[in-house]
């Protein structure tokens, strides 16, 4: 659900595309001969992996958790939590899904770009309704699975959710850099469904967390954009980077959502869901993510494409460090309702 890429085509890195081919050749389960059942069944995961894209779905599963925890918490309920389970796999469930249909979208874009090229609908090594029945399938079961086990609300949520990443925010980034907004917003569902699924009703807290999925996003998403603007834009992508290619806008965007990244963060303290020792760990790490996307302004008079591509890796390395700290830290100082 979230919302979430280019290189030039180098020599290097086309040989190093050649290379990798090369050894995937005489990987079990891909060689000429007989393959074995381990190297298959190694080779099913992997696609799987990537059709689901896994770490995505792992992202969205913490943030739901630290939704549900925090909602379990203003319930009074501080130990075991009922539902907890029940409420992530249903959850991780519709965004493999959401996951899977996003790639059969865009499988004729992924070809061209070398970060994506290699994943199994782009490379042909699995069908395209093969990508579909799996994605529709996940989507309906987990949508459902959250309506019975979890609540009404978190269901429908989590299926609008699904819906507006697959069905919009998806096409529309081959027409236009609003995109990347639309996008923000399934992208920064996953806490508020945790805290209905614990709550069974959307509160300000949850709208809080929410924000903070939202606004995060942006400068993390614009280090990723200019990281791959070459990738984008050989395939069509609309992103900042690649149809203003000076970095001005790119820039501005990521300092803008970084600074307002300081306040929203604190709204917890302000909803008293969570006490000093999380408004002061905000507040550092608010200014820490501010410098680094500052620094990243840095893109715009780089010497070489290595420096610019630097300055970009650093924000991203620190958005996705970020994210769970902060949310750790929310969860360790949350105060009972």
């Amino acid at each position: 659900m979230t919302p979430v890429s280019s290189r030039s085509v180098l020599p290097a890195a086309e040989a190093s595309v050649a290379e990798a081919t090369a050894v995937q050749e005489v990987l079990p389960g891909r060689s000429a001969g007989r393959p074995s059942w381990a190297g298959v069944t190694a080779t099913w995961i992997s696609d799987y992996r990537m059709l689901f894209k896994d770490r995505v779905t792992a992202l969205v599963v913490m943030t739901a958790w630290a939704g549900f925890y925090l909602g379990s918490m203003q319930s009074g309920i501080s130990s075991v939590q009922p539902g907890l389970l029940e409420a992530l796999l249903g959850i991780g469930v519709v965004s493999a899904g959401s996951a899977a249909l996003n790639e059969c979208l865009e499988r004729k874009q992924d070809r061209k770009m070398l970060r994506t090229a290699n994943r199994p609908l782009a490379s042909g090594r699995m069908s395209l309704a093969h990508g579909i029945i799996a994605g529709l399938g996940a989507i309906i079961l987990g949508s459902v699975w959250l309506a019975l086990t979890t609540n009404l609300i978190t269901g429908t949520l989590t299926l609008i959710t699904a819906f507006t990443y697959v069905a919009i925010y998806t096409p529309l980034k081959r027409r236009t850099t609003l995109a990347t907004f639309i996008g923000a917003f399934p992208g920064a569902m996953p806490p508020l469904l945790g805290w209905t699924a614990a709550r069974g009703q959307i509160e300000w807290p949850a709208v809080a967390l929410f924000a903070i999925l939202f606004v995060w996003q942006f400068p993390h998403f614009m280090a990723i954009s200019w990281m791959y603007r070459e990738d984008y834009g050989r395939a069509g992508i609309k992103m900042l980077p690649v149809v203003q290619p000076d970095g001005w806008s790119t820039v501005l965007e990521a300092v803008t959502y970084a600074v307002l990244m300081i306040p929203v963060s604190l709204a917890p303290v302000y909803l008293h869901v969570a006490g000093m020792y999380y408004a002061v760990t905000a507040g550092v790490l608010g200014l820490v993510y501010l410098a680094y996307t500052i620094r990243f302004a840095r893109i715009t008079r780089a010497r070489s494409a290595a420096e610019s591509r630097m300055y970009a890796r650093d924000l991203l390395k620190v958005s996705v460090t970020y994210l769970p700290l902060l949310l750790i830290v929310l969860m360790l100082n949350a105060k009972r309702g």
